[in-house]
This record gives C-alpha cells, sequence and structure tokens, in this order.
C-alpha cells in the first residue's frame, strides 16, 4: 500500500508500506477521503512540539472497514465510517470525568501515531463509527472538523438570546457558525475577520453580521448597533484577542478558547472577575462523533459549504501548499484514496 510520510520537517513522500493487520480490538480501514488541517501543516514544516518523525500524518479520515482483529463484531466488515483521531485510556482523572480529548496517556492518530493519509490504517474499532446511508461520502470524512465546533458549543451551551461573536473564519469559525445558527439557533452571530473572502463564506454559513476587523473597529461596530456579546469564540487564536475579547464582553457572558498560539498573552484579570466571566478552553473533541452524526442525519450542518477544493493523495504536496497560501480562495481541501 501507498502512505503519505513526513520523514523529517519539510521532507514528504509517498512510501511503499506493507499493508497492516488489525491487532485484537481493532479494525482496518480502506481510506476513501482524507482532509487536511492546520495540524498536518505543522507537522510537515516541523512546527507541531507533539509530533515524532517518521510520521503518517492525517487525523480526518472516512473509508470502509475491510478487515477486523480479534474481539471485534466480524459484522462490521463492510462498514462505511469516519474514524474519532482521540484514542486514550479510559482510567484517569481526565477520561473519568468525560474529557478523553486531554487523557494523560493521550495518543492522536496522525500526530503520535500512524493516521489516516494512507491507503489503509488500522483503529481500534470504538473508534470507527459507522455512518449512516443518507450521509455521502464528502460529508462523512468532514464529521471530525465539525466535533471541534460540537465540543466548543457543547461546553458553553449556546443560548437562542445569546450574541455570539466569533473570531476567525477560517475552517475552525465557519463550523461554528453553522453549529450555533442550525443547531442552537442562536439569533445573532458576528463574525470577524481580515479577509473578505472568508467573511463572505461566514454569511453563507449563516452569520447575522460579518466585519473586516482591519478595516472597522470592531469595539466601534458593537457599540454602534447596541450588540454586547454574550459568547464569543476565539477561532482565531491570536495573543492579542484575549484581552479585547474581555473588553467587548457582556457582564457574565463565556469566552473560549479554541487553539492556541506559543506567544505570550497579556490579560488583566480585574476585567475577568469585574464582569465575573467564564473562560473555557477546547482541545480535539470528547467523544462528539455521535453528536456530529446526528447533526448530519438532520441536515443541520453543511460541509458542502467549507469543502473548496479536493486533489488525489498523489498530489498531497500541492494541496498543502495550497491551502496553506491561498486563503481567499481555499478553505477546506480533501484528498482522495479510493473510488
Amino acid at each position: 500500500m501507498e502512505s503519505v510520510v513526513i520523514r523529517e520537517p519539510n521532507k514528504l513522500v509517498i512510501e511503499q508500506r506493507p499493508l497492516p493487520l488489525a491487532a485484537n480490538g481493532e479494525v482496518r480501514v480502506k481510506v476513501k477521503l482524507a482532509g487536511i488541517c492546520g495540524s498536518d501543516s505543522h507537522i510537515y514544516r516541523g512546527h507541531n512540539p507533539f509530533a515524532r518523525y517518521p510520521r503518517v500524518i492525517g487525523h480526518e479520515f472516512y473509508g470502509i472497514i475491510d478487515a477486523v482483529g480479534e474481539g471485534v463484531d466480524p459484522n462490521r466488515h463492510g462498514q462505511r465510517v469516519s474514524v474519532d483521531p482521540v484514542i486514550s485510556c479510559g482510567k484517569c482523572y481526565p477520561c473519568t470525568v468525560g474529557k478523553p480529548n486531554v487523557c494523560t496517556s493521550l495518543v492522536v492518530l496522525g500526530v503520535h501515531r500512524d493516521g489516516g493519509f494512507s491507503e489503509y490504517v488500522t483503529v481500534p474499532a470504538k473508534n470507527a463509527h459507522p455512518i449512516p446511508d443518507a450521509v455521502s461520502d464528502k460529508h462523512a470524512v468532514m464529521v471530525e472538523p465539525y466535533t471541534i465546533a460540537a465540543n466548543v458549543t457543547g461546553q458553553v451551551a449556546p443560548m437562542e438570546n445569546d450574541v455570539a461573536l466569533v473570531y476567525g473564519a477560517g475552517p475552525m469559525g465557519l463550523t461554528t457558525v453553522q453549529a450555533l445558527k442550525s443547531v442552537y439557533k442562536v439569533q445573532q452571530v458576528i463574525v470577524a475577520d481580515r479577509i473578505n473572502e472568508r467573511l463572505a463564506m461566514a454569511k453563507a454559513c449563516g452569520a447575522d453580521h460579518i466585519i473586516n476587523n482591519e478595516q472597522i473597529d470592531l469595539a466601534a461596530f458593537l457599540n454602534e448597533q447596541g450588540l454586547k456579546p454574550t459568547l464569543i469564540v476565539d477561532a482565531a487564536c491570536h495573543p492579542s484577542i484575549l484581552q479585547e475579547a474581555i473588553g467587548l464582553a457582556s457582564p457574565a457572558a463565556r469566552i473560549v478558547l479554541m487553539g492556541f498560539s506559543g506567544e505570550p498573552c497579556q490579560i488583566i484579570q480585574q476585567g475577568i472577575t469585574g464582569k465575573e466571566l467564564a473562560i473555557f478552553s477546547s482541545r480535539l473533541n470528547a467523544n462528539k462523533f455521535p453528536t456530529v452524526i446526528g447533526w448530519l442525519e438532520k441536515g443541520l450542518i453543511d460541509p458542502d459549504k467549507l469543502i473548496t477544493h479536493c486533489f488525489d493523495y498523489r498530489q498531497v504536496v500541492e494541496a498543502i501548499e495550497l491551502f496553506e497560501t491561498d486563503r481567499r480562495k481555499c478553505c477546506k481541501v480533501l484528498l482522495t484514496f479510493s473510488a
């Protein structure tokens, strides 16, 4: 079989590897589609401190179970599945309180263990989630990105009367906008970004207000509109955003950080305690695959609004470079592995 392997930073090869065997409790998946994420680019460029090389990247993927290991129901053979990349121990404190995404011995497919940019991959059977017939292949491969939004919204419990402000109209911001508008029916969703084409995508995903915060002062706009954010989602993760969000937030608001920057962030604590703000963080997903598959079955979310490009996996370098350089036209890029 062929696999996309990062041998070392900036060195990517299509490598011939032996067909893997499903171990006890595992299934082997014949990969059909995989999605490129920013973390794949970071591993390729040597910017992910958790990755070890060589590594088969890819944590967003969908395929067909073509072999099962010992202890796995043989009837699972042939199932269409989307794979949760989060592998946890189930016994540590985070796991026992429902946060396997921060397990003390966390393993993430495509980061700590070889992932889905391969013709075949073996994964724990419990991580391979069946996809209903009503959900298309292209939507099935998008389950994992939407679980990030499901994890965020699951923590902050959006309400219809919230005024939600989302920083960043990249894939994670856009999935969150769709969840806020279509799943939680939030009446006011504002999106701030510096790329007009991405803002247009946010509008298509349901945003009520779109603001280019490089050209328009965000605080002044909110004041003019009489909007005081009660829920702020930082999907851009620049070190300056948290302090600005604290200043813009309504008293008793919730602020959630979807990612991180390696640079230090300075905040004034008085702004948090003075308003009694709640600050959340979110990493990966905590058992959200069934939630998102349910959203897809009900037609509550539309991945087609994010998918902009599709490449054969042998064109992976071209695909990653496009993902990295064309933020105006490129949002979600898929790789095809088999028909």
